[in-house]
């Protein structure tokens, strides 16, 4: 199957390095996602170690298939693990794909990390992979999500009712969010001021 992008990728920020993940990541990162707080709006809860590891093992059987494209976030200054990203729902064919997945442990929750993360996905995005839309997507209750994703620019689509039933039996609407390829450079200046 052909992969629409390149492994291994690692993609450098002021703040943080993507790169890819790996199992040898499974224990440093498991430890960080161990946080309640982190998985309350998602629909699987990796604070369990067991969810985790079933869940993150599944991102590189997807990696494989060229479905999902996984990252461990590493923050420069320390050289620690602080959270994951990736790519994912990847349609080479319609030039799109969604970021999601995204998480930081909650002591770099309200930071400039988020935008130097999607600084560096958004770029890859739009001026190497030339896609034409980017999607992002969380719970519609999400309201810290919701903005973060405002904040870098995403449009506002709309709300996919009874979207996910989470891993608890709760039933989640989803907030979907888009920057298109001719919006592109508006939403990289903004981030560059934020």
């Amino acid at each position: 199957m052909h992969n629409w992008i390149k492994h291994p990728l690692s993609l450098k920020g002021q703040l943080v390095e993507l790169i890819p993940l790996e199992k040898f990541h499974f224990e440093e990162l498991a430890a960080l996602a161990a946080n309640k707080k982190i998985w309350e709006f998602l629909p699987s809860d990796c604070s369990n170690a067991e969810v985790f590891i079933k869940e993150y093992e599944e991102a590189l059987v997807e990696r494989e298939r060229g479905n999902h494209y996984p990252f461990v976030i590493r923050l420069l200054e320390t050289g620690k693990l602080i959270g994951s990203t990736r790519f994912f729902d990847i349609h080479p064919s319609h030039r799109k794909l969604e970021i999601g997945w995204t998480w930081l442990h909650p002591d770099y929750w309200g930071t400039a990390i988020n935008f130097d993360c999607k600084l560096l996905l958004l770029t890859y995005c739009f001026e190497t992979l030339k896609a034409i839309r980017v999607q992002l997507k969380t719970s519609d209750t999400n309201i810290r999500s919701r903005k973060a994703i405002e904040k870098i620019g995403g449009q506002f689509e709309g709300i996919l009712r009874k979207d996910r039933i989470r891993a608890n039996g709760s039933i989640r609407n989803s907030a979907y969010y888009s920057i298109l390829d001719e919006e592109w450079e508006k939403v990289k200046s903004e981030i560059f001021k934020a």
